[in-house]
């Protein structure tokens, strides 16, 4: 007899495709050829054994609390600020967020320019040719992690608008910033677009 005639394989008619193995070598290292006792898992809503205790270590069973003297909680603060009725935590409007944050940053711009003896602060968004104190928090450039090339100031809502400025920290012999920082810097900005640094205000407790 002559060679078999290799069958032509078309969209038409495909060629069949060979029957799997049965002995793969994954299924030697499967987690079932470790642990073939296995029960197959219930479903969660037919799982029975709901609030047992399965296992414990220690003498557990009435254990007895006792402890000395009285405790009284007192409330610091104006009245008017404590928290009289329920407070859903992680629940507040980001408008009301943003005007927190703002006080805030007015806040410790008012100790940092009276702890440092600054005149005052100008925008962090116009160019400035000559050397200029701005106020404002740290911010990231990205998702990234903080570094010297993704670092931003977002300046304080009453003289920058939350303007954003890429910071040059280049000149500035050391220094530590986290995001979120509120921070006074002076430096310069020629082309309203890059801050070079010269010095770094933070606030000391």
């Amino acid at each position: 007899q002559g060679p078999q005639k290799r069958s032509n394989s078309t969209p038409e008619t495909p060629r069949p495709k060979r029957a799997p193995s049965s002995r793969s070598p994954y299924g030697i290292f499967s987690p079932g050829s470790f642990s073939p006792s296995v029960t197959p898992s219930q479903k969660y809503s037919s799982r029975g054994g709901r609030g047992e205790v399965v296992a414990s270590f220690g003498p557990v069973q009435d254990p007895a609390w006792s402890g000395r003297g009285g405790c009284a909680v007192k409330l610091f603060g104006c009245p008017t600020e404590n928290l009289t009725k329920p407070y859903k935590f992680m629940f507040q409007k980001a408008l009301d967020v943003r005007e927190a944050l703002a006080g805030r940053v007015e806040e410790l711009g008012e100790v940092l320019r009276r702890h440092h003896g600054l005149d005052g602060f100008a925008s962090a968004a116009l160019p400035a040719q000559e050397p200029v104190t701005v106020l404002g928090q740290i911010s990231c450039d990205g998702n990234g992690k903080l570094n010297a090339k993704s670092v931003l100031l977002v300046g304080d809502r009453e003289h920058s608008g939350g303007a954003q400025v890429p910071l040059d920290l280049s000149e500035l012999p050391e220094y530590s910033l986290f995001p979120g920082q509120v921070v006074a810097l002076e430096g310069t900005n020629s082309t309203g677009r890059r801050m070079v640094v010269s010095k770094l205000y933070e606030v000391t407790p």
